[in-house]
């Protein structure tokens, strides 16, 4: 699938989504940067893997596709040898994703001046000269030499006039980058959250699905030594109603759901 809007900078390029397959319940978390993305990406890899230990890096597990400093293939590999469902970072635009009905796409806010401050401080880590080494494209225009204080590196980023299209990580960026998610808040898939309501009650954010299934303990079992008795709970609850109720309770959820056919179900189809 391709992107339709292009979106590219130093460290990233949105047309690195071309020719990605997305699959049915794909997870796209599409913040800006500093707003809360790795945070969410690890409650999904406890959501979705069960386990308080990952077996690989989480960049290797959710990786940054716009990311130019890795080869493309290699991403894609990774994601494709992936059976569980998948969990995607950006920090493109929704406009500048493949949409697909069938994937969720989860966006976070952040107050922007919370976000400056933590993009203040993330600058100072980044070895600006091995970047540009690997990709071979020049500087960001936030870039200062001697390194200017918290407070005026802040009024200078709040004061900036840039295309917002270019500059992503700028304040005219970050909401463009909003205003679009917001634009799209009613569209089946698109999951709106708040870094202040993760930080205010991370606990009810990640209950809401248990809840949903009528078993609000799950939340707290999910790191069971014993996952083989807890799935099998599950499959009961799953079992004890036709398909259509579960169809239609998850219908107004922010929830990929849908029939899954047998072989020879999917056989028939195809036939």
């Amino acid at each position: 699938m391709a992107a339709v809007r292009r979106y590219q900078g130093t460290l990233y390029d949105s047309n690195r989504w071309d020719g990605f397959e997305l699959r049915p319940g794909d997870i796209i978390i599409a913040a800006p940067p500093k707003c809360g993305t790795t945070w969410t990406q690890m409650i999904c890899a406890l959501l979705i893997l069960q386990e308080p230990e990952l077996t690989l890096p989480l960049d290797t597990l959710s990786p940054w596709i716009d990311m130019v400093t890795r080869a493309r293939t290699e991403v894609f590999a990774d994601l494709q040898a992936q059976s569980h469902r998948r969990f995607i970072k950006t920090h493109t635009p929704l406009d500048g994703v493949p949409l697909d009905a069938r994937a969720t796409y989860i966006v976070v806010a952040r107050h922007p001046l919370d976000m400056a401050v933590s993009l203040y401080h993330h600058s100072a880590n980044i070895d600006r000269a091995r970047m540009r080494q690997l990709t071979g494209q020049p500087g960001s225009l936030y870039e200062a030499s001697p390194r200017p204080s918290l407070r005026e590196w802040v009024l200078r980023w709040i004061g900036a006039v840039v295309s917002p299209r270019d500059e992503l990580d700028s304040l005219p960026g970050v909401m463009l980058h909003l205003s679009d998610a917001w634009a799209r808040r009613t569209r089946p898939g698109v999951v709106l959250v708040r870094y202040d309501d993760l930080s205010a009650d991370l606990e009810g954010e990640m209950r809401r699905l248990a809840e949903l299934l009528g078993r609000p303990e799950l939340t707290a079992r999910q790191f069971d030594a014993d996952q083989e008795t807890l799935a099998a709970e599950l499959a009961s609850i799953f079992a004890a109603r036709p398909l259509a109720e579960w169809l239609e309770l998850f219908d107004a959820e922010d929830v990929c759901v849908g029939p899954v056919a047998t072989i020879a179900e999917a056989g028939s189809d195809l036939a």
